[in-house]
């Protein structure tokens, strides 16, 4: 395995959605239309409700979690649903590439598209509406959106399954899912307010374990010892499982011809 060449299949990816952002105006639109609408909304809710400093935190964190993780997955998300829709699918794995060269090329893009996102709304919430984002400092803020990417690459990862598996009807994944772990996570409110079975769901979602961490910084007591241990452990538990079945279903949509009926 040569380095320059496995470089080269995974810029490919990449290239391809800097190019479809770069040349698409509603691609830049989304990105950053609705994280200022969220966290304008969001925020002047708190200013309405007259909520103290610490708590007016709280949400906006949720505010700018939930904006940086929609915005990343959807480069991963899209990579295939692109050649879904022009009906080319079949010519992204003709090619000599790998699953891993499309997750990692096209997941750069998107890590830097929600760092991105991280710093505006985190500079708007700080000028507007005065919350702290670095508080943690360094070390807790590139630990915290380490655990955002994480999420946003799993939910990414799931939706080329549903993709692979599917086809066109898997379009509505790309937006569900992230909503779907927004309302179980405790995105805009403590987890225990959920009925207690949720709450069992919630904390196996890294997410929930992330927020946590993150929230202590500001006066929020975290409910595990060790939130971090379990946000990464279970990220990467959950990235492993997400890989490998996106493997299988890759390899039976090959052996059932799905990849040439979704190009067709």
């Amino acid at each position: 395995m040569r380095l320059p060449t496995e470089w080269h299949r995974l810029w490919a990816f990449a290239a391809r959605s800097l190019i479809v952002n770069r040349r698409n105006v509603f691609a830049v639109f989304e990105m950053l239309f609705w994280p200022a609408v969220a966290i304008l909304s969001v925020g002047l809710l708190t200013r309405f409700l007259h909520l103290d400093a610490d708590t007016v935190s709280f949400i906006l964190i949720g505010a700018v979690s939930m904006n940086t993780i929609q915005i990343a997955q959807l480069d991963l998300s899209y990579s295939l649903l692109y050649d879904v829709w022009s009906r080319s699918l079949k010519h992204a794995f003709i090619a000599p590439v790998r699953l891993a060269h499309l997750i990692l090329g096209a997941g750069l893009v998107g890590l830097m598209r929600g760092f991105f996102i991280f710093v505006v709304m985190g500079v708007v919430s700080q000028i507007l509406f005065g919350m702290e984002l670095g508080r943690p400092g360094v070390t807790g803020l590139v630990l915290f959106l380490a655990g955002l990417f994480l999420n946003a690459a799993i939910i990414g990862m799931l939706v080329l399954l549903l993709v692979l598996r599917f086809g066109h009807r898997a379009e509505v994944a790309a937006w569900a899912f992230s909503y779907l772990v927004f309302l179980i996570c405790g995105l805009y409110y403590p987890v225990t307010v959920l009925p207690q079975g949720v709450q069992q769901v919630a904390w196996l979602l890294p997410l929930t374990h992330f927020l946590d961490y993150f929230r202590q910084f500001y006066g929020f007591p975290a409910s595990s010892a060790h939130p971090l241990l379990y946000g990464f452990s279970q990220s990467l538990l959950y990235l492993a499982l997400s890989y490998l079945g996106l493997g299988l279903v890759l390899h039976r949509a090959r052996s059932r011809g799905t990849l040439l009926k979704l190009s067709s």
